[in-house]
């Protein structure tokens, strides 16, 4: 199956490791960046949702008249409009892209964040709202009749939009969490459901458990998975290794300055089930598989994606290929250099695993016809001592 890979559309430069000298939203910056990914190989980038920081679709717009290939994933909560108006968001701006829109729901994982604009409800009350607005979504971007809406969150009578997405039937709908509420939701309603970058063996449990999900939802098909890191990486495993310990030290370093390396409050606990795995992981050990260090993780209070992959590139791409043999064809990285890595990463990573990538697919496609070849051949066989 082919592969494709996510990178950032930050507006800024600032990182867990180095204090933004940018504004919030810096037109030259993003689009830099933006560049950065189009011309090393990367397929979309992700447009992130935060309190406070610059509105995504916006940026994304501004982004999609700028660049001819580059998709985009564009990060959005529910609470901060109604359905019916991010529709028509939503394929506006696949309309400027020209079908270049993936959109990723979030439901939000922390009640601080979401109040921080509003957002009262639990996290249960959360995800149905989450799924009744998916819904909505879906029906507006598909339907050319006006309809009603009797909902437990959302009330409407006779909407039909104007617009439409390029894409049909619609974009893609793109979910994550590791919950069991996030599998419930993500499992019915998503095309794309995305992880933190977890050990292999606990990789394939939640994409099993997604699986389940989509089966008890009642669909015969079953979202892609995704999962994200932070690469780091250097010609020699040596070099990698201490560029690994060095940034580590930058985050803490940027941590204790209190400078707003921060997503969480000081002295709070992660709410949300996919940081409370991240820490138990990485309180088990710094090291698994192949090249998974947990200490980024920690440093940050796995403050969303935050476990590395560490090592020189052909390390780097073989852990992602472990990855993509547990059934990943979606993979997201990220480093803390924005541009420079994304570079780097497009050059020395990308290219490795897209030529195996395509060597293995070549190799299964050979296999399945040599087999088909010798079903017929033994049918044939058959045929001819029946006769």
């Amino acid at each position: 199956m082919p592969v494709e890979f996510l990178g950032i559309a930050a507006t800024g430069d600032g990182s867990e490791t180095t204090p933004r000298t940018t504004a919030a939203f810096d037109r030259d910056y993003t689009l830099r960046l933006a560049r950065a990914h189009e011309d090393h190989g990367w397929d979309r980038v992700l447009f992130a949702y935060g309190a406070g920081s610059p509105e995504p679709a916006a940026a994304a717009a501004f982004l999609a008249s700028k660049l001819d290939r580059l998709q985009i994933l564009l990060a959005h909560r529910p609470n901060v409009s109604y359905p019916t108006f991010a529709a028509k968001t939503f394929a506006t701006l696949d309309q400027i892209s020209d079908g270049r829109l993936t959109v990723h729901f979030i439901t939000g994982g922390n009640d601080h964040e979401q109040r921080r604009e509003g957002d009262f409800l639990s996290k249960d009350e959360r995800y149905q709202r989450t799924r009744e607005y998916i819904g909505i979504v879906k029906k507006a971007w598909t339907s050319h009749e006006p309809f009603d809406h009797e909902g437990a969150h959302y009330r409407f009578h006779d909407f039909v939009s104007d617009v439409f997405p390029v894409q049909q039937p619609r974009p893609a709908v793109s979910f994550g969490g590791s919950s069991e509420a996030a599998y419930r939701a993500g499992g019915a309603e998503a095309d794309i459901f995305c992880l933190w970058g977890e050990p292999l063996a606990r990789t394939a449990e939640q994409i099993e458990r997604v699986k389940e999900a989509a089966r008890a939802a009642g669909r015969t098909d079953v979202p892609r998975i995704q999962v994200a890191f932070r690469p780091i990486i250097a010609p020699t495993e040596e070099l990698a290794w201490e560029k690994a310990h060095r940034t580590v030290a930058a985050i803490k370093d940027r941590r204790a300055a209190g400078d707003g390396a921060r997503r969480r409050p000081a002295g709070d606990q992660p709410e949300n089930t996919g940081s409370q795995r991240l820490l138990e992981i990485a309180e088990a050990g710094e090291r698994y598989d192949r090249a998974l260090w947990t200490p980024t993780a920690a440093a940050t209070g796995a403050a969303g994606n935050s476990t590395a992959l560490v090592g020189t590139p052909e390390t780097v791409a073989a852990a992602l290929l472990d990855y993509y043999d547990l059934g990943v064809d979606i993979l997201s990285a990220r480093g803390y250099a924005l541009v420079d890595d994304a570079i780097d990463f497009g050059r020395y990573v990308i290219p490795i695993v897209r030529e195996e990538v395509a060597r293995r697919d070549a190799a299964k496609a050979a296999a399945a016809a040599e087999a088909a070849e010798r079903a017929e051949h033994d049918r044939h066989q058959l045929i001819a001592l029946q006769a």
